[in-house]
């Protein structure tokens, strides 16, 4: 792939818009976007932090922290998720109501600036998962710079790794609440023993990882190379995490796989 070429069109798309809004999250394809936005616009470019209960901490930290060593014009905006009962029902389109709700809050504010632009990271990696909240996107009309230029989430890391830009390599994060699974009540309760444990696990040392809570089971993914680590760790990890609220502490064979709770979706059923 021409990277500069691919770089060039996309700068040149974002200048057409003269203003724009950035959904950004400190995640490598926002961020990628977020940098490309600011070097075109200056201060028109908007970047904003939809920041709720499912956003982690640290997640909300480092988005910051990134926007602000990056000199990006941003803001941060609280919404309250699990006030709405779509999605805290946790259903299969549960991202649809997430993104519905966070495109609509943006096109308030874009209204109120006078920016007719909303533009994200999304990426044509992102058509190869069961993602329900792309629809919610193009029914609010988000722009897709990536995916208009045909542009993959290896692409990214790549075209961000050839800027010199520090956040190439940052492990792929989630909200929250895609850690439990469907069909189960999304509650404080289970997003902050989740938060709890990942962020144990990480000060442990270990890299890429989710802790997926089923009830009061928690179903820890690592990378196979840390998957003798946690057993050497097994009972201070168990001791830890039954602090948190979890009663059985179970390691996945499989590893690390992003989405895994979409697995379910694949099971054919008898009958």
């Amino acid at each position: 792939m021409n990277f500069c070429s691919q770089l060039k069109n996309i700068r040149s798309e974002i200048a057409k818009k003269g203003k724009i809004i950035v959904a950004y999250s400190g995640g490598v394809d926002s961020s990628l976007l977020a940098k490309i936005a600011h070097d075109v616009l200056g201060e028109n470019a908007l970047c904003v932090i939809i920041d709720s209960e499912t956003l982690p901490r640290s997640e909300l930290d480092y988005a910051v922290q990134l926007a602000q060593s990056l000199g990006l014009n941003y803001e941060v905006i609280r919404m309250q998720f699990l006030s709405a009962e779509e999605f805290v029902q946790n259903r299969t389109d549960r991202c649809y109501f997430c993104k519905k709700a966070s495109f609509t809050t943006l096109k308030i504010l874009a209204a109120e600036r006078g920016i007719t632009c909303i533009a994200d990271g999304m990426n044509c990696s992102d058509y190869d998962d069961y993602r329900p909240g792309i629809a919610a996107c193009e029914e609010m009309g988000i722009w897709h710079p990536f995916v208009d230029a045909g542009i993959s989430k290896e692409d990214i890391r790549e075209l961000a790794r050839r800027m010199k830009l520090s956040f190439w390599n940052k492990p792929p994060s989630a909200c929250l609440s895609s850690r439990i699974p469907y069909g189960e009540r999304i509650t404080i309760k289970n997003l902050e023993m989740v938060e709890l444990a990942e962020d144990f696990l990480k000060c442990l040392g270990f890299g890429q990882l989710r802790v997926r809570a089923h009830g009061n089971l928690a179903r820890i993914e690592l990378l196979g190379n840390d998957l003798e680590k946690a057993m050497l760790n097994r009972i201070e990890i168990s001791k830890k995490f039954r602090s948190f609220g979890f009663s059985y502490v179970t390691l996945d064979m499989n590893g690390f796989r992003s989405g895994s709770m979409n697995e379910v979706l694949l099971i054919p059923t008898n009958g």
